[in-house]
């Protein structure tokens, strides 16, 4: 796979200073096709940025729209799993019970604690940082279920970890996304999860000291994001980036990047006005942004035919290399996605004679005995609707079939197991089997937990769905 990651990149450009977009185009002298190709490589690079802030927005500072979850620097916890009714996500997941925090962290750090739960009930806690990066986990898999305090601190905090906390993680912009999963083992659990949620508690680093608090950062001006639609086309984009960008600190890897960005006015402190755009320069903008979109189509292609996975495209700046199509491929196609390390991601987008799945015909998916997916926590398969990327009502309420589910499910003769994907009932004697699927076109995500050796290293396939 070709990356974009540095081709056009770098250069000896001077740094421009703050100025407006047509300021700094003259000044730089950038021709329509040069302002077109910035504008592409910007888009890539700042797409997961600008739709994590969509969501972000929605979920701590409009307290109008029904995604609202509270203010910053507290933990939300669902009641209820996912259902079609929830739209801010792409792809959510409806395996677990989530916990969210907006965390601030430009005053202080915040000391995060989990409780001890049961060693058979999986849960993560998902540090996502405003690039979208996962840059590091708590949970099951890295520090267990005995519970513990941890240090999330922000790139201006320079102290030594306290006693009483367990780790420091060092989160590289000032505002972050930690994201809980607690497993539900079945409906009837619900009360037990609300328990451990309970047990998710949040403070700043001093009222864990018993010190006086630092002074307050400035209230953050939020501007109103782009919808999911404008977001595609709209030049006002890169006024979204520029605000985004305050809050990231350039690292050093990117600043030949960010001194290209400048030339087109995209950076932190810079102004871009895409109403002062000439028309010249503003098809050339939105030609850059359509171009992006052209480089994306290519990456899902190869989604599509299994030349790529998820494992690929979710995980740590380290981990991508620079890869910033890799990230918006990642934010597309199901933003918050875990590092492979914590799940795997097999998508289903077309059927073994490589069809786009489609609701008007029947598919089956069989897991041949001993080849269910390999993992040390539990596994899903989730249908959702295309383009849109939600979850399926249905009459049986059922968005999902996974591991906890199988002793409810028919096997095969052999001890196989066959899944029936369709729009209609099969019939009430192969109802336990059935995935429904909407009428029109679907894509379905399969989900290993905490994935065994065979799993990341690929050597379990998933099995390929058959049309009927």
């Amino acid at each position: 796979m070709k990356t974009i990651t540095r081709r056009g990149f770098v250069g000896g450009v001077a740094l421009l200073p703050a100025l407006d977009f047509a300021a700094a185009h003259a000044q730089a002298g950038v021709s329509p096709g040069e302002a077109r190709a910035i504008a592409k490589e910007a888009y890539i690079y700042g797409f997961p940025m600008v739709d994590n802030y969509r969501v972000q927005h929605a979920y701590w500072v409009d307290k109008a729209t029904p995604e609202y979850k509270g203010p910053w620097n507290e933990i939300w916890n669902s009641a209820r799993l996912y259902t079609p009714a929830d739209t801010a996500i792409q792809t959510p997941n409806s395996d677990t019970l989530y916990s969210f925090m907006g965390a601030d962290l430009r005053s202080e750090p915040l000391v995060l604690t989990v409780p001890s739960m049961e060693k058979e009930r999986y849960f993560s806690v998902q540090l996502i940082d405003y690039y979208t990066f996962n840059f590091d986990y708590i949970g099951t898999r890295t520090s267990g279920n005995g519970g513990g305090r941890f240090l999330l601190a922000g790139p201006g905090w320079k102290g030594e970890m306290p006693k009483g906390v367990e780790k420091v993680f060092r989160c590289e912009t000032e505002l972050a996304f930690p994201t809980y999963r607690t497993q539900l083992f079945d409906p009837s659990d619900i009360e037990n999860v609300k328990k451990v949620q309970a047990g998710y508690k949040v403070q700043p680093l001093s009222a864990f000291l018993g010190q006086p608090a630092p002074k307050t950062a400035p209230a953050i001006d939020f501007i109103k994001p782009l919808t999911p639609a404008e977001e595609k086309t709209s030049p006002q984009f890169f006024e979204i980036l520029n605000f985004i960008l305050q809050f990231c600190p350039t690292v050093s890897s990117e600043k030949a990047l960010m001194e290209r960005f400048a030339m087109i006015g995209v950076g932190a402190g810079k102004t871009f006005d895409a109403s002062k755009l000439s028309p010249e320069m503003k098809t050339a903008i939105e030609q850059g942004m359509a171009d992006a979109w052209v480089a994306f189509a290519g990456l899902k292609k190869e989604f599509e035919e299994g030349r790529l996975n998820s494992g690929e495209v979710f995980g740590t700046r380290a981990y991508l290399k620079g890869d910033y199509l890799y990230r918006m491929g990642a934010a597309v196609l199901g933003i918050y996605g875990n590092s492979k390390q914590e799940a795997l991601y097999p998508t289903y987008y077309l059927d073994a004679t490589k069809q786009k799945l489609d609701g008007a015909n029947r598919y089956t998916l069989r897991f041949a005995p001993d080849q269910l997916p390999p993992v040390n926590a539990f596994w899903s398969l989730t249908m959702y609707d295309e383009p849109q990327s939600l979850l399926v009502a249905n009459p049986l309420n059922r968005y999902l079939i996974n591991s906890p589910m199988l002793p409810q499910l028919n096997r095969d003769a052999d001890g196989g197991l066959t899944l029936i994907i369709q729009n209609e009932s099969p019939g009430k004697d192969k109802e336990a089997n059935w995935l429904p699927g909407p009428k029109g076109p679907f894509s379905m995500i399969m989900r290993l937990y905490w994935p065994k050796e065979a799993a990341t290293d690929g050597k379990w396939k998933q099995p390929p769905l058959q049309r009927v």
